[in-house]
């Protein structure tokens, strides 16, 4: 991929996850959750930038479990793609059901449960396959598909507020008569979901023409361009359409679009923006198969996830990845489909934010290691990866004892796991000088 194409694959993975149903979420919270977008939008540029700066100075490769490994190691490096790993698999069983919810109220579906975890498994099982074609016929397709997205989104930023009112606005600051406390936590999660995947360049690195500078670039691009897409399209939509109808809604831009002109355009922004979600499900599948393929490489991970066809492309992998999504949304098929949605979107941030904190504790040991001839850079990446570990730390507390207490215990089974990996990695004498 070139860092246009990188770019524009990160901000898809960003929006496409997250932004075709977090109005819904955050109407519940009401406008008040601007306050938690300036906080998180602070948040995900501390993030960015820190990754930047490993990208730049760290010399080994692996992304997110290669920063780790400098301050722990073999260990480390396991831990964090593990997390990363289940994060990603978690992550992209809530775009199949938002793709799923935009479908069904496109076509005035009514499924049951099983119907809707059927339809959730033929949604991953066929967004994968173009896959098939490699990561540059990817970053192509994550290129076009991105505009189903920015293109409503962009209609809306410019000629909504001729539909915005600000009494609407006003009158649904606090709908549920919220402390500030309280009202920037229930929302800190759902914001911060919206900038998972600004680390998917890390994690694609190998695919990346010239990644030492490509990478860096297109995660503070994209987390920025995503920033200013958030505040403004979710704040129009609260001055478009009462809160209580936005707050039930499980296709909100598709009602937006509706309330604006008429119900035909409302269903066809919903078809676009269906399509485009699939092309960000499309990406994130390649991101996880890449994931699985450096781990393996690395040997944590069986050797059969490293297997890839001519195109470069761990085919036999993916499929692995797919039966073990399929089994997953069986597992958690729930009668309301936004709330297994925001049960699952909280599981994701919290074992996202795992490999987040290792690999922000690990970087005054990259500035160490490496030749970082320049104490002003090393003091202020410092700082802003401390600020970038609060505000972490603050998100897991945001996400609820539930979501912190299976993302502990997928995380406790990564390190029980690690003793498997160990053996093999010793055997190999891999695990000479870990550090």
């Amino acid at each position: 991929m070139t860092c246009l194409q990188l770019t524009m694959a990160v901000m898809l993975n960003m929006l496409g996850s997250s932004i075709i149903l977090m109005p819904t979420k955050l109407a519940e919270v009401g406008t008040q959750s601007i306050l938690a977008w300036l906080v998180t939008i602070s948040g995900a540029t501390a993030i960015a930038y820190t990754f930047a700066k490993c990208g730049m100075f760290s010399r080994k490769s692996g992304g997110l479990g290669g920063y780790a490994s400098y301050a722990f190691g073999k260990s480390g490096s396991f831990i964090a793609n593990f997390s990363y790993g289940v994060s990603l698999i978690i992550a992209n069983l809530t775009i199949a059901i938002s793709i799923v919810g935009y479908v069904m109220v496109l076509f005035d579906w009514n499924l049951t449960p099983l119907e809707m975890g059927m339809a959730s498994i033929f949604v991953i099982w066929l967004c994968s396959l173009p896959n098939i074609g490699g990561a540059r016929f990817i970053g192509r397709l994550s290129h076009f598909s991105n505009y189903g997205i920015l293109i409503p989104i962009i209609i809306l930023t410019v000629i909504g507020w001729n539909w915005f009112s600000v009494d609407r606005y006003v009158g649904a600051w606090n709908p549920q008569n919220l402390t500030p406390f309280e009202g920037l936590s229930a929302a800190i999660s759902m914001t911060l979901w919206g900038f998972l995947g600004l680390e998917t360049a890390c994690a694609n690195s190998e695919a990346v023409e010239n990644p030492e500078k490509s990478v860096p670039k297109a995660m503070v691009l994209a987390t920025i361009g995503a920033g200013i897409v958030y505040i403004l399209a979710n704040n129009i939509s609260f001055g478009i359409v009462d809160n209580a109808v936005l707050s039930r809604s499980t296709a909100p831009f598709g009602l937006v679009f509706a309330t604006m002109f008429s119900p035909e355009v409302g269903k066809f922004v919903m078809a676009l923006m269906a399509l485009a979600c699939a092309g960000c499900l499309t990406s994130w599948q390649f991101t996880i198969a890449e994931v699985f393929r450096v781990s393996s490489k690395e040997g944590y991970f069986p050797k059969i996830f490293s297997k890839v066809s001519r195109l470069n492309v761990p085919i036999i992998g993916i499929i692995i990845i797919l039966l073990l999504q399929s089994l997953a949304v069986l597992l958690t098929i729930d009668p309301r489909l936004e709330q297994q949605f925001y049960i699952l979107k909280d599981l994701a941030v919290v074992t996202n934010l795992v490999p987040y904190l290792l690999a922000f504790a690990a970087v005054n040991v990259i500035l160490h290691r490496e030749p970082v001839n320049n104490p002003a850079l090393v003091r202020r990446t410092t700082i802003i990866a401390s600020f970038a570990s609060a505000y972490s730390l603050y998100a897991l507390y945001a996400c609820g004892p539930n979501a912190m207490m299976w993302g502990a215990l997928a995380t406790f089974v990564g390190i029980w796991l690690y003793g498997y990996a160990a053996k093999s990695l010793e055997i190999k004498g891999k695990l000479q000088g870990n550090e």
